[in-house]
């Protein structure tokens, strides 16, 4: 028979392991995503767009800084100085600029810079780059014109380069905000440099565009435009049909629903979210909901709409980027915010082993309450160590551009 002291003793052992097992099987605390500034000397850095401008492999961004009034470039110093702040180019002063696109516009092989302003500037400006790669990072060598015919027209908000008419090189596609709004393109005359022949085609008018994407959206061979409007009695993510004759290229494009309609979308993402075969759409919509919107047919005709709450310790949504971020094979979702002020995040990840469409999100943070209104968010390996980092700017706190490095493969 046993006694009572002993089987208190085999009861406390017993104790003790289940606690260990229970604590050995519990969730670990995450890793911390170590924030890494680019630069962070102007004020009001207002979103970043890619492209690789020395044909190193490496992507650079350039950032309009809206309240600091200059367009700038940064130049990728590769994995191993990644950490480090960039070597960078102011390439032009612009009052209210809003958003910066790189190009080759002129087709010498130099990738230019075209920047959109609002506010009172309201105008598309071009910043001619050097010719000499050796001159690009010398802010004297850049040259700034403004496109005459986009003086006044409207706040300029976005600018998508895309080859529209099969000649005389990159067309512009573009959009702005509030009275007088319109998502078009400018036509690229047979000399870009001669910018007073630019011509601008008006597709639809706008309340207050975020994005704008080229996809074939119908899979007819040509691109299509993907575009989300915030405001307005026509808000909502469509998508305009390029018509099949150049001559028809200056008539109105079909507009055709995707989702979100009546609702404030913010920036969307294209991706196949639910790995169907079929490309979606996710959009950031305001106040703390991602949208995913399935496409149901290849013609881009069928969408239906998946609602994503933010978490409560989340901001206000602002932009959504797709990628497989924890490397399980699945697709996630980065987000960012504003209106993150009163600790709340302003940079997540949703991660899910389930089918997009049945809402087992999980959240995962990455900046904490780091800044208070984030922008545009861009997934790449920027420490070549296999997985994804997340690259963005803030605006209200003057945290600038910079990168959160991926725990995951430390």
């Amino acid at each position: 028979m046993r006694s009572h002291a002993a089987g208190g003793v085999f009861d406390l052992v017993l104790l003790v392991a289940a606690v260990w097992v229970a604590a050995a099987g519990a969730a670990q605390p995450e890793q911390r995503w170590q924030r890494h500034i680019i630069d962070d000397s102007s004020q009001g850095a207002d979103g970043v767009r890619l492209a690789d401008v020395n044909h190193d492999g490496w992507p650079d961004v350039v950032t309009g800084w809206e309240e600091g009034g200059m367009v700038r470039v940064y130049q990728n110093p590769g994995p191993p100085r990644a950490r480090e702040k960039w070597p960078s180019v102011n390439v032009g002063t612009t009052p209210n600029v809003e958003d910066a696109v790189l190009v080759d516009l002129d087709g010498d092989g130099a990738l230019d810079v075209v920047s959109c302003a609002e506010g009172n500037t309201r105008r598309m400006s071009v910043h001619w780059a050097p010719r000499e790669q050796a001159q690009y990072l010398d802010a004297s060598a850049w040259t700034t014109e403004v496109i005459p015919a986009s003086a006044g027209r409207m706040m300029w908000m976005f600018c998508l380069p895309a080859q529209i008419d099969g000649k005389d090189g990159v067309d512009l596609f573009a959009g702005g905000k509030e009275r007088g709004a319109q998502i078009g393109w400018w036509q690229a005359p047979r000399d870009p440099r001669r910018l007073g022949d630019w011509q601008w085609h008006r597709l639809r008018d706008a309340g207050w565009v975020m994005s704008l994407v080229e996809s074939d959206m119908d899979g007819d061979g040509d691109l299509d435009l993907v575009f989300s409007d915030r405001k307005g009695q026509r808000s909502g993510c469509f998508w305009l049909e390029k018509p099949g004759a150049n001559a028809q290229l200056i008539e109105p494009w079909r507009e055709n629903p995707i989702g979100g309609l009546g609702r404030e979308v913010m920036f969307l993402a294209l991706a196949d979210l639910d790995h169907d075969g079929l490309e979606d759409v996710v959009v950031a919509t305001k106040p703390k909901h991602l949208l995913f919107l399935r496409r149901l047919a290849r013609d881009g005709q069928q969408w239906e709409s998946h609602e994503i709450p933010l978490p409560s310790n989340a901001g206000n949504a602002k932009a959504v980027n797709v990628g497989d971020i924890n490397l399980d094979g699945a697709s996630d979702l980065v987000f960012t915010c504003e209106g993150s002020s009163d600790g709340r995040s302003g940079v997540m990840w949703l991660s899910s082993h389930r089918s997009a469409a049945k809402r087992d999100w999980q959240p995962h943070e990455i900046s904490g309450p780091d800044g208070i209104k984030h922008d545009l968010v861009r997934l790449l390996d920027l420490d070549d160590d296999g997985d994804l980092d997340v690259l963005t700017c803030e605006e209200t706190r003057n945290l600038g551009v910079f990168w959160y490095e991926n725990p995951g493969n430390r």
